[in-house]
């Protein structure tokens, strides 16, 4: 218990010169907590003879520090994806083109015309942002931007058939990541549902079997993340919408994944085959689309709305409109990336454009250069595209295989995740594998020496 009589008063650690330029950078208050936290966990230490050796003014001072230093600390970090999975959901989906970085960075440092009439010299509407090349890409007459693609479909709900009935397919009623599910989605907006079909087979005639005076609108729902094979139905959007026409209904399409589908030099991968697009639907006569931003589009995350204009205004003059409306950031990112879409020769900017496209061969000769520095090895594999996205897809990438005869794939793998920069890889049968098709090229340095970094400075190759 003695011990406890050379513990010095929180006065006299705050005159210890680190301390007190601590306290003059981070504030008095926090300061004085963390060295209370830790004189208390010393204390807590000497009653079970567990004190450490020395100077106790010396253990609390550094506990502080290092407590204050991770308080500080930034819990949202850059990583390298290394899985192959190119929109990675819990990686933050689509990285952003540098235009588009650029973009919001220069209107997030300043004022900007967000909702303001440069011409008119009066006040404006945010909504004309980005509206214009919405319509080009698409062939819509008209766009709005939300946050998400869930509060976009929410809206639409809400704004359009709050109520009243919505009909959808039983097939299409699904649950995609984070808990988002349809029918929910539905109850929350006011709608009330209407099923028709089977969760494999639903005709046209079970939708205008379903149609009646209650009756706001059509839904169709992108499967987003699985597929159904076999025994199936599903009638063409085409006829979906010209048996709405009929009844003076609205067709409106959930088709989540902002695939734009259009035409590209050399083609798109076969994974992206079946991917409805915007544009295909808008043609097809669907009333509203309502698609993500950063999906396959490979912008920000924003909910896009494009479609009729009548419809589209009805949407936009909603209450919901203010909950759910982007900011000037996410204008400006969206306006950038959609601006390289119009340009052939400048979509591979785009970071999802150019990890779909990247040849095999480019792959392999960056696989190879980094498992020749490793000592790994280079095998055939797949990536994935991932977010919902074309599910299943399957597009030809190069793995980087890493083994250790002194570390286990799991002890590899996390020590990659604790370093700076994390990297998320994969394990497959005690390996560790490293898709170079989601690592940008200006990447591979950092992978190369965070991998040294988590296989260590004895490390001998399996």
């Amino acid at each position: 218990m003695a011990a406890f009589r050379h513990i010095p008063s929180i006065d006299v650690l705050l005159q210890q010169p680190a301390i007190a330029a601590r306290a003059a950078r981070q504030g008095h208050a926090p300061v004085v907590e963390s060295l209370r936290a830790a004189a208390d966990a010393w204390r807590t230490l000497a009653k079970a003879d567990a004190a450490p050796p020395g100077d106790p003014a010396v253990w609390i001072a550094e506990r502080a520090m290092e407590a204050l230093e991770t308080s500080l600390a930034a819990s949202l970090r850059p990583v390298i994806n290394a899985t192959g999975v190119i929109i990675h959901t819990n990686l933050g989906r689509a990285p952003l083109a540098n235009a588009a970085v650029a973009r919001a960075m220069e209107v997030a440092r300043g004022y900007a015309n967000l909702e303001y009439d440069l011409e008119a010299g009066a006040r404006g509407h945010r909504h004309v942002h980005a509206e214009r090349l919405l319509c080009a890409l698409t062939g819509a007459e008209a766009a709005i931007v939300a946050n998400n693609n869930a509060a976009g479909t929410w809206l639409v709900l809400a704004a359009l058939a709050s109520g009243r009935e919505v009909i959808v397919s039983r097939g299409e009623l699904v649950e995609i990541g984070g808990g988002f599910r349809v029918p929910e989605i539905m109850a929350q907006s006011g709608a009330r549902l209407r099923e028709v079909g089977t969760t494999n087979r639903t005709r046209l005639s079970d939708y205008a079997a379903a149609i009646s005076d209650r009756t706001a609108l059509i839904l169709r729902v992108h499967p987003s993340n699985f597929r159904i094979e076999g025994f199936t139905e599903r009638p063409a959007l085409k006829d979906l919408s010209a048996l709405a026409r009929r009844f003076h209904l609205p067709v409106f399409e959930d088709q989540g994944s902002g695939w734009l589908g259009l035409p590209q030099p050399g083609g798109w991968p076969e994974a992206l085959r079946d991917e409805p697009s915007v544009g295909d639907s808008v043609g097809a006569g669907v009333s509203l689309v309502a698609f993500s931003g950063d999906k396959l589009l490979g912008g920000p995350q924003a909910g896009l709305i494009v479609g009729q204009r009548a419809l589209v205004d009805q949407v936009r003059r909603h209450p919901l409109m203010r909950a759910v409306r982007a900011d000037k950031q996410t204008y400006a990112a969206l306006e950038a990336t959609l601006g390289l879409w119009q340009r052939e020769p400048a979509r591979t900017e785009i970071p999802v454009v150019r990890m779909l496209l990247e040849p095999v061969e480019a792959l392999e000769r960056r696989a190879q250069a980094l498992a020749s520095s490793l000592g790994g090895t280079v095998k055939e594999g797949l990536s994935t595209i991932g977010g919902g996205s074309a599910p299943q897809s399957a597009i030809p990438t190069r793995l980087v295989s890493i083994r250790s005869t002194s570390k286990t794939a799991a002890q590899i793998e996390a020590a990659l995740r604790a370093g700076s920069p994390p990297v998320i890889a994969r394990i497959q049968q005690d390996t560790v594998l490293l898709d170079l098709r989601t690592v940008h090229p200006d990447e591979d340095s950092a992978l190369q020496a965070s991998v040294l970094n988590a296989l260590g400075p004895a490390w001998p190759m399996g």
